[in-house]
């Protein structure tokens, strides 16, 4: 075992990869419908570092990791999270959110009197919420490393305990949260029979059809046109249903007239249907409504793909790379249309690499500025600042020439590598920490580390699930947002595969970084009398 030991020691990349593949390999196992996923990584990350504690990769490496995955969950989600930063249910889920990280704070506070120092307190606060900025002004106001000492014990318990928190928690609740299906073009040959439509342009026609239905062509005297908004209605006129729901082309369909399929699809001289890869660094990041197309080439976008779902076409859609856009255009001018788009799958997994490093960096450099409040003194972001200029960035899309989203396959692989990275570094340099300060600090430091965690994720679960009632993969994704470290973010995935756990995570973890560290500073002035 000596001999293994040293290798490990001597092999920093080896035992950080190996710690990758056997806690992915542990994350596959399943219990009664549930397994750890990425999470695991942490887990086997703490066993390496306890049975090697030299064996850690440098910090730097780690942070790094961490760097990617909240850039990319950043740019991702930047237009969702603005969304849902002004509504009710994003006002609901920081106010809970809140709640539970300030009487997680004063129940860590509350425990001096039972023999700790204010500088464990803060410590185990810190810990328990996983925030290093908050730890950060705690050493630096305090002008003492006190609180590293219980921040090591409560760290752990603020990364697995949640994890353990969730699980019991769907557990109890019954939760079974299926991922949603993929939204799949639907479209229907209607042939106009309803008389009070007749005269109708099409623009008006729109506004009677159930949401989330467009007219993509209309078929005319034996040719298919593609559809205007000031088309006039006739009978016998055939029009191309498209939707994402069946349903919705079943009740327009009611509306209109009668089905009648294979009328258009049958008939492409004059418009046929084609699909290309979005690569062009042309039309990359711009709205459909402002998409020109060649002169000479009568051309409609049906639909985007992106990822597994489509898309109806409309105005405000903006395009990103790897993008699949359905056009319906005549086959004279297919190869135009190819060239026009791009028309590479390697659009897919291509991304500038130039958006990404000023991004980053610009990110980086707002997570530098000290913010100072008057009466507390200063402190800095750090990583939470980095993912506030992504969500910026995300909601922005693109800046002249600069594109800042990333193709989805290739935001995945950024983000979901960056997060494997980071939970295997810090569960190999935590492992030793957490052996060593466990034996040193007693069961003390445990038992209220432990006590201000249970607190942190369970008010807040109560807040969310039954004052503010809110969704279950809602909630999840407050309380991941709460605690903050990505491996629980990982496992609620894994319970509630939907994008609200992102979403919320999003939404969620720039406001209580910020929370927790006027905590910190408000409980120092406040000492300091």
């Amino acid at each position: 075992m000596d001999a293994v030991r040293t290798f490990l020691e001597n092999q920093s990349l080896f035992a950080l990869f190996l710690t990758i593949a056997l806690g992915y390999l542990i994350g596959e196992i399943n219990i009664k419908g549930v397994a750890l996923g990425s999470g695991a990584v942490l887990f086997v990350g703490l066993a390496v570092g306890a049975f090697a504690p030299k064996s850690a990769p440098p910090a730097l490496l780690g942070t790094l990791g961490l760097l990617f995955f909240l850039y990319g969950i950043g740019i991702q989600y930047g237009a969702q999270f603005f969304r849902g930063l002004t509504s009710r249910e994003g006002v609901k889920a920081n106010v809970a959110a809140c709640i539970g990280v300030i009487i997680a704070g004063l129940v860590s506070c509350g425990f001096i009197p039972f023999g700790i120092t204010l500088a464990d307190a803060l410590g185990m606060f810190a810990g328990s919420g996983t925030s290093t900025a908050s730890l950060q002004v705690a050493i630096a106001s305090m002008k003492s490393n006190d609180a590293a000492v219980a921040y090591s014990v409560a760290y752990p318990f603020g990364v697995a305990g949640p994890i353990l928190f969730l699980y019991v928690l769907n557990v109890a609740l019954k939760v079974k949260i299926q991922k949603p299906p993929a939204k799949i073009l639907e479209t229907a040959e209607i042939a106009l029979r309803n008389m009070s439509l007749f005269g109708l342009k099409l623009s008006e026609l729109a506004s009677r059809l159930p949401s989330g239905v467009s007219i993509a062509a209309v078929r005319r005297a034996h040719h298919n046109q593609l559809a205007t908004a000031d088309f006039t209605l006739r009978a016998d006129d055939m029009l191309l249903a498209t939707a994402t729901e069946r349903s919705l082309l079943d009740e327009a369909t009611a509306l209109c007239g009668e089905l009648q399929p294979g009328r258009m699809a049958s008939h492409r001289e004059d418009l046929d249907y084609m699909r290309v890869f979005a690569s062009n660094p042309a039309v990359i990041g711009t709205a459909l409504g402002q998409i020109r197309f060649p002169d000479g080439v009568n051309c409609s976008i049906a639909h985007v793909r992106r990822g597994d779902a489509d898309m109806l076409s409309s105005p405000d859609l903006i395009l990103e790379a790897g993008d699949r856009v359905g056009l319906l255009v005549n086959r004279t001018h297919q190869a135009t249309m190819r060239a026009f788009f791009g028309d590479s799958i390697k659009g897919t997994a291509d991304l500038s690499f130039i958006c990404l490093g000023i991004g980053a960096a610009a990110g980086l450099l707002v997570g530098a500025i000290p913010l100072r409040v008057p009466g507390l003194g200063a402190f800095s972001l750090g990583l939470a600042a980095l993912l506030l200029v992504a969500l910026c960035l995300g909601k922005a899309r693109r800046s002249g020439p600069f594109v800042w989203v990333m193709p989805l396959s290739a935001n995945l692989v950024v983000r979901n590598l960056g997060l494997t990275i980071f939970l295997a570094q810090v569960g190999i340099s935590c492992g030793p920490k957490f052996i060593a300060t466990v034996g040193t600090a007693g069961p003390l430091l445990l038992l209220y580390g432990a006590i201000t965690l249970l607190v942190l994720v369970g008010v807040t679960a109560v807040c969310c699930l039954w004052i503010f009632r809110l969704p279950f993969d809602t909630s999840v994704g407050v309380i991941c947002g709460a605690t903050g470290n990505p491996a629980i973010l990982a496992f609620a995935n894994r319970i509630a595969p939907t994008d609200q756990p992102d979403i919320m995570y999003a939404m969620i973890f720039p406001s209580m970084t910020i929370v927790k560290v006027l905590f910190v500073q408000i409980a120092i002035s406040i000492a300091a009398g």
